[in-house]
């Protein structure tokens, strides 16, 4: 069974088209949203990026923020507001701002966060950054905004990694939270699949197939150097890393049908977690790192279990559903998402842990690859929506969804990466 997914997968990598740029498209309406103003900033007409656009896109796409019109505000972060207009229009937060060219040619971009329902000012920050890092600028200030407003970390100068294909080429891209400003890290013939962050956000870890066989591979972001993790007789496939980042669980054939292994993050020979004479795979850490998830079709079909990080015994965790696959966990351990197949089609779930309560929180028909953003608010997965592939992230509840799309082409295999130190 659990084969059959593979190869699909496969199948799937292989109809890909031409990667392109990005559009957002966000629906949905949650129970409670903050009303929030972002003033166009000041000098951004003249400038690469439009501050406050991003700012704005990045707050309601949390689901948290509802935006109000700012069309003719004519405000920067010297500006005391005048805020009786603002409570008028039912804004509870205003956000002004500037952003104008320095002699070395960078960008001064500033801003203040002002409470409009009790007239405080909430304070701002400044970045002095080159033309490249304005996008990065701008997910900053949402990062302050969201937190100061939500007492919640923001997640929008975070990133994300993911696969595309493209001109029979395969690349697996490092972009920003939102989908866009994608770098190139790996460029290569042959597939590409199973990209994860390390908990340090500095490395990932993936599997290649360019030596004709699913290899595991780390991949330092910083320097494009990366060395061999798996490569023993069989497959190797699935990487997951501990929270301390000392260790990779991997699913690997060696031994004979696909097992579950741990090798240290340095490199070794891999201890075996397991011996069942079932397909384990699938394997991701619990945030405290004292169990492992993973995906066995040892009661027949594919069900996600758990056991002892240092391997053990194993107690099953869905049980609604024939199929279930690909677990993701929250940071807080609180929440798993996960795929089932309900009537053919294969959709988003998400499992309260606490209680077993499970929630299908998407309506469509090829949901795959789960992965949470790092405080637990938004998930991101892959998809087809309106006939095409799709990157995707919706809240928790499902009610707040966003559509990251190339408009001349495919993403698959999404993972988010984890807050920068």
């Amino acid at each position: 069974m659990m084969k059959r997914i593979f190869i699909s997968l496969l199948s799937l990598l292989a109809s890909w088209p031409v990667f392109s740029q990005f559009r957002v498209e966000v629906s949905g309406v949650g129970l409670t949203q903050l009303p929030v103003a972002i003033a166009p900033f000041r000098g951004e007409a003249a400038a690469p990026q439009k501050i406050g656009a991003i700012v704005q896109a990045d707050l309601v796409r949390s689901g948290q923020f509802r935006a109000i019109d700012t069309a003719s505000a004519a405000l920067d972060e010297n500006s005391r507001p005048d805020l009786s207009p603002w409570r008028q229009k039912g804004a509870d937060a205003l956000a002004t701002g500037s952003i104008s060219r320095l002699a070395d040619g960078r960008y001064d971009v500033r801003f203040r966060l002002w409470d409009v329902v009790r007239g405080q000012d909430l304070g701002g920050q400044s970045y002095a950054v080159p033309q490249g890092d304005l996008r990065l600028a701008s997910h900053r200030i949402a990062d302050y905004i969201y937190e100061k407003l939500t007492g919640d970390k923001g997640v929008f100068s975070t990133r994300i990694a993911y696969v595309t294909k493209s001109s029979q080429r395969y690349h697996l891209w490092v972009a920003d939270a939102d989908g866009e400003n994608a770098q190139a890290a790996l460029t290569s013939p042959e597939p590409i699949i199973s990209p994860a962050w390390s908990p340090s956000g500095n490395q990932l870890a993936y599997v290649s197939f360019e030596s004709r066989k699913p290899v595991v591979y780390v991949h330092d972001i910083a320097t494009g150097k990366r060395r061999l993790m798996a490569n023993f007789r069989g497959s190797n496939s699935a990487p997951a890393w501990s929270p301390d980042g000392k260790t990779l669980a991997v699913t690997l054939s060696r031994d004979g049908g696909s097992q579950l292994f741990a090798i240290d993050a340095n490199g070794g020979e891999p201890r075996r977690l397991q011996s069942s004479s079932s397909i384990d795979t699938e394997p991701v850490y619990a945030p405290d790192g004292s169990s492992i998830y993973f995906v066995s079709d040892r009661g027949g079909s594919p069900q996600i279990y758990r056991m002892p990080a240092n391997g053990g015994p194993a107690n099953r965790v869905t049980f609604e559903g024939g199929y279930n696959i690909s677990p993701s966990l929250s940071p807080d351990g609180r929440w798993m998402a996960f795929i089932s197949r309900i009537g053919g089609a294969f959709r988003l779930h998400v499992m309260d842990l606490g209680s077993g309560a499970v929630s299908a929180i998407s309506d469509t028909q090829s949901d795959e690859s789960p992965s949470f953003a790092p405080n637990g608010r938004l998930i991101v997965y892959a998809t087809v929506a309106q006939g095409r592939e799709a990157l995707m992230t919706t809240t928790v509840d499902g009610r707040i969804k966003a559509r990251l799309s190339g408009q001349g082409g495919d993403i698959r295999e999404p993972d988010w990466g984890p807050f920068q130190k």
